[in-house]
């Protein structure tokens, strides 16, 4: 009688990036972002789209808050004390950026006060 001989299958692909890494690039740009919640198997996973949408807001409040600073630095004599209050808000904006985007490359979860809210409701949807 013959042997049966095992089928031997080929290895199969990975699907793409870990979870970890898949939520840290979420923060590089919003453009990974979007993209993640765009594509199949990242906007599947609840934690990538928290930090999808967490970078998303981010983006955003940044965006507000330096138009809002920007609109009163064209104010007579406020410009000038605004310099130093733009700059620290840019640099806690940066350790606030750099803070979220480690700890979600190490799996981790750190919701941001206001934005993390937001983004948790629209993750969970």
């Amino acid at each position: 009688m013959p042997e049966e001989t095992p089928s031997i299958q080929p290895p199969t692909a990975q699907s793409g990036l870990s979870e970890s890494a898949t939520c840290g690039l979420a923060y590089i740009t919003f453009i990974p972002a979007v993209i993640f919640l765009a594509t199949a198997p990242y906007n599947q996973n609840a934690n990538v789209r928290f930090h999808s949408w967490q970078s998303i807001f981010l983006t955003i409040a940044y965006i507000v808050v330096r138009v809002g600073l920007f609109i009163l630095g064209r104010l007579p004599f406020i410009g000038l004390l605004l310099i130093p209050v733009m700059l620290l808000i840019g640099l806690g904006f940066f350790i606030l950026w750099l803070i979220v985007m480690i700890k979600a490359f190490n799996g981790q979860r750190f919701k941001i006060p206001v934005v993390g809210d937001f983004a948790e409701k629209q993750a969970n949807s």
